[in-house]
Order: structure tokens, then sequence, then C-alpha cells
């Protein structure tokens, strides 16, 4: 099946370039072009495309506030293009939470140098993202910040998606256990909760943690695939919206009950056997850098049994082997339903390998967490 894409970027140069890239794949086709948000939306209503890539500084409207407009007259799934700094970063994040479904660095420099890599990856994402759960628009409007936390220094933009149909629960078909089904969340002293997420990941976590209470009694870990330009901000952006401490992970932090370390990009989160936190540097070998199989192997190693792990929306398998090594401690593993999921790809590896001991929906996780652990 052909996905259909609409280009919208300021830069003549960069559109051409995203458009030649993009019609290279036989199962991609380019059907429209826009200079600024104005144009991206009424080309979005006209040309019905499967994705949008979307630059976010542009003329007369921007990137973030065209994906808030999209999302209200007709959810298309979304990829944003960053700049690798921080500012790009707390941008990204504002258009995630507005309704983007992924994004990607705008490098000049990666077009010109690897043209074939930057083709594999564009690529790979657009059809990703038109696989996408549709519903993301209604499942993944960002929540508001809990009362008794601070008020973010700058608000990220909020959408109020379109009416769409009550999310269903995961088909049988697909391997996933009913939400409505679920066992209770099974209560005991965890001695760590992690979570593994990647696509969709950062407004999943948003809507997670914000529901734990400031006296979460577990200390937490977070592996998001994100570049490294982005975990920083993606921290501090989580420590301002919840009740709970989040910062990115420094090695050598002790882990504390509720604190939220979070895994830096480009390099692996360990635990050792003091409860402290290990940064080492990103193997070439490994594709996900943070990787989840190897945060929640080492936890298995050190806790055994008294992990709580949860995976989230996302592609790919990664947290699936780290899974079966919690398993096999006789720790605990839940996994996001399909119908909450952005990308039903690591929930769904870890589903398929029967690894779950629970399958919730987003809005019900952190709920659970809390009791669970008390």
């Amino acid at each position: 099946m052909t996905v259909k894409v609409l280009v919208v970027d300021d830069s003549g140069f960069f559109r051409r370039r995203v458009s030649e890239i993009l019609g290279a794949d036989s199962n991609i086709k380019v059907v429209g072009t826009a200079t600024n948000g104005r144009e991206a939306i009424e080309q979005a209503q006209q040309l019905r495309p499967d994705v949008i890539t979307m630059d976010y500084e542009m003329p007369m409207m921007d990137g973030i506030t065209a994906v808030k407009n999209i999302m209200q007259v007709c959810p298309t799934p979304v990829l944003m293009f960053s700049s690798l700094t921080h500012e790009g970063a707390r941008v990204t994040l504002d258009a995630l939470d507005a309704g983007a479904v992924d994004f990607l660095p705008k490098n000049f420099e990666d077009i010109s140098r690897n043209p074939a890599k930057v083709q594999q990856l564009l690529c790979e994402k657009v059809h990703s993202i038109a696989r996408s759960n549709r519903r993301y628009s209604s499942a993944y409007s960002a929540p508001a910040a809990p009362a008794a936390a601070p008020a973010p220094a700058s608000p990220a933009p909020r959408t109020t998606a379109a009416p769409q149909p009550a999310p269903r629960s995961a088909p049988g078909a697909s391997g996933a256990a009913s939400t409505a089904s679920a066992p209770a969340p099974k209560r005991k002293p965890y001695k760590l909760v992690a979570i593994g997420t990647s696509t969709g990941g950062p407004v999943a976590l948003q809507r997670v943690l914000t529901q734990l209470p400031a006296n979460f009694p577990a200390p937490i870990v977070l592996i998001q695939h994100m570049p490294a330009a982005f975990t920083g901000a993606f921290a501090e952006r989580l420590d301002k919206l919840c009740r709970i401490s989040v910062r990115e992970a420094q090695d050598g932090d002790v882990l504390r009950p509720g604190v939220a370390l979070l895994a830096p990009g480009g390099k692996q989160m360990m635990i050792d056997g003091r409860g402290t936190v290990k940064i080492l540097p990103g193997d070439e070998r490994l594709h996900y850098k943070p990787c989840v199989d190897v945060t929640f192997g080492s936890a298995a190693k050190v806790f055994s049994d008294k992990v709580l792990a949860v995976v989230l929306t996302g592609m790919g398998a990664d947290g699936r082997e780290g899974a079966r090594m919690l398993k096999q401690s006789g720790s605990q593993v839940w996994a996001q339903d399909e119908a909450s999921c952005v990308i039903y790809g690591m929930p769904m590896a870890v589903v398929k390998a029967s690894l779950a001991d629970a399958v919730y929906s987003l809005e019900d996780i952190g709920r659970h967490l809390t009791e669970a652990c008390g």
C-alpha cells in the first residue's frame, strides 16, 4: 500500500530534498508540499495524506500551531523535523504534546554526507508512522499539570482533539489481553520501577508520571529512545509537571524513592549491586542508545523479584529480552494495551512472548503503579 505524504517546510531546498528522498521509495508518494502552517492545514484537509512531515519554524504559522489545528480538523500522523539544540528539543517536545507522533533531526550535513542512511531512516519512520494508531490524537492529548506541582516556566501547548470513538480493548487476535479483564496490581515492596518506551513515549511518560504522588515509595528509572541533546530538556519538562522528582541520570546516582532517573541519550544505563546507577558509553553493537533491554537486564540481576517493569508504546521489540530476564528472576512485567499505544510494537513483543503479567490502558498505569507499590 502506497503511503501518501505531505511535506511542510519554508525552505525550498529542504522541501525538494525530502520529496526526492521519499520519492525514491516506490511505496511512498509525495502528494503535496506547503511552505507554512496555514498552507499545511489547507493541504491536509484537501489531500488527506497518510503522514505529514513538518518543520517547526515557519512564517505566518509555526509548526506547533499547525499541528494543533490539524489534530482538530483532520487528525493525521505528523513527523517533526527538529534541530539538535536544547531549544530545538524543547520545541519538539511541545510539538509532541500538540499531537505529533515522532521527530527526526534536521541536519543538512547528514543529508549531504550520508544520503543513503538518511533515506533509510526517513522512509522507515514514515512507514511506521503511517501504521500508527490513528486514535493517538484523542488518546494522547497532553495532561494538565497536577495542582500540587509547580507550573512549567514555558507551558506546553495543549491540544483539544476532534471527537473520536471511545478506545476499544486490544483485540485478542493481536495477542493482547483485554484491559477490562486485566488483573488487579500485585502489591509488594518493590525496590525499583523500570519503564521503557520509544515512539509516543514522551507523552505517555508524562501521562503516567504526573499521576504519581510526591511520596511514591519506590525509585524509578526511565528508558526513552531519544537523542543525547533531548534527554536533558525532557527530564526538566517532566520535573516541572510531576510531583515526584525527575532528572537526567548521572553516573553514580543513588536510587531513591520518589525520584525518577531518565537514561541519557546516546548512552547506556545500568544498575549495580549497591543500588547506584552506572552510565556507560553507547555500545555501537547495540541499535538503541539507551537500550531498555540493558537496563532491565541489570535490574533483574540486582533486585531479583523486587522489580516492577512497564513497557510502553514504541516501535520494535526493545525491552522483550530484558523483560524475559526479569520474569525469570520473579519480577513483574506490565505492558501498555494496543488501544492506547501510538505504536503497538514494544508492548506487543512482550505480550506475544507471554511475558506480561498485566496489560493496562495508558490512563490506568499511573494509578496501578501507586496501588502496586503501596
